[in-house]
């Protein structure tokens, strides 16, 4: 029997296709280290993000498809990713290594949104990507209670180091302030303080920063779209038209920035009742992110629902992701910022990529 060739290989592989991309995983330039040793076979599958959400399907089928080759007995596949973000820019003033800077945002307060960022930056960071929160609300800074961190972050030499919790790096007002202090500041007093949490913090190498932004569309909402290097914005709204109007005006601010909208999520879609599984009430209305989405040209990216371990943990420092990661909201975030996160690869590469250590998960 001849020896097994690296072309019969890359062209067993060939018809796995990338969803995203529309192309072979080989042609994408996916397979990396192949190599051949008598009847064993080993190559990695390197991917754009750590949280592509198909990444077992990529490695179960291309197993079965090398296997499936006259000759080889043993097929070992090891998945890692490098992510795909903006070149490094080490002499840069705002966030030099940090890859992806993602905005969530609402056009009002009350829709969840900070709840939604904390646990798409949790899900990024269980995928194994190297994640930061910043939270961007000065006037109701909302991370030290979702995450149960509090205190003064060091500071040393002009830089200011973030807390470092639940394997993520996280900023606040909230961590400089007495929880009872109200923050009255003006519009140049907020613009200095987004500027320093964007210059001054040694955010250090980040696959993702994810930005909770103000609510509304005032000062600090457009200081920050105008400062920070948004790699893209997702939209948190409910389903109700006032909070769906308001949704409108913060995706038309990021447009006029030019900061790509990935998508609009719709918080507390609806409520499953424990001893009724298979119902679904929608209390604050039916579709209405999904219709907005249409009419505005964005994708919809999907439906969290009311859980009320959701408010309960983020109240004790626990979100859900970390608490109840079987349950539906979480398994929803989960899938959330794998769409999120392929997004982002996406619009990356069309840009020059950092390139730098990768991660690698143990088949």
């Amino acid at each position: 029997m001849p020896p097994i060739s690296e072309s019969a290989v890359l062209d067993a592989l060939r018809p796995i296709i990338d969803p995203d991309f529309g192309k072979s995983i080989v042609d994408l330039g996916f397979i990396k280290n192949l190599a051949i040793d008598g009847a064993k076979v080993a190559f990695d599958i390197e991917l754009t993000t750590p949280a592509c959400p198909v990444k077992e399907e990529f490695q179960k089928a291309a197993r079965e498809r090398v296997l499936a080759l006259d000759g080889v007995g043993e097929v070992d596949v090891t998945m890692t990713a490098n992510t795909r973000g903006r070149a490094p820019q080490p002499e840069a003033e705002v966030l030099p290594g940090v890859k992806n800077t993602l905005a969530v945002a609402s056009g009002k307060g009350g829709v969840g949104k900070s709840t939604v960022a904390i646990n798409l930056a949790l899900s990024l960071a269980k995928s194994g990507a190297s994640v930061g929160v910043m939270d961007a609300d000065v006037y109701g800074p909302s991370l030290p209670l979702l995450t149960g961190v509090h205190g003064r972050p060091r500071a040393e030499e002009r830089r200011i180091y973030p807390h470092e919790a639940h394997g993520m790096k996280l900023m606040s007002m909230g961590f400089f302030i007495d929880d009872n202090s109200p923050v009255i500041w003006r519009g140049p007093m907020v613009h200095g303080l987004i500027r320093q949490f964007l210059s001054d913090v040694e955010w250090g190498e980040l696959d993702y920063l994810i930005v909770d932004m103000p609510p509304g569309t005032g000062d600090a909402a457009l200081t920050l779209t105008q400062m920070a290097p948004l790699s893209g914005a997702v939209i948190v709204t409910t389903a109700n038209d006032l909070s769906l109007i308001d949704a409108r005006k913060g995706l038309k601010m990021f447009e006029k920035v030019s900061v790509p909208v990935l998508g609009i999520i719709e918080n507390m879609s609806y409520f499953t009742p424990p001893d009724l599984p298979d119902r679904k009430y929608h209390l604050f209305g039916q579709g209405g992110g999904e219709r907005t989405a249409a009419e505005l040209g964005v994708d919809f990216l999907g439906e969290v629902p009311i859980d009320p371990r959701i408010v309960e943990g983020g109240d004790k420092g626990r979100p859900i992701t970390l608490d109840a990661p079987d349950a539906e909201a979480s398994q929803v975030f989960a899938a959330l910022a794998g769409k999120v996160a392929r997004k982002l690869a996406m619009l990356a590469e069309t840009k020059p990529q950092i390139a730098d250590a990768n991660i690698t998960w143990v088949s």
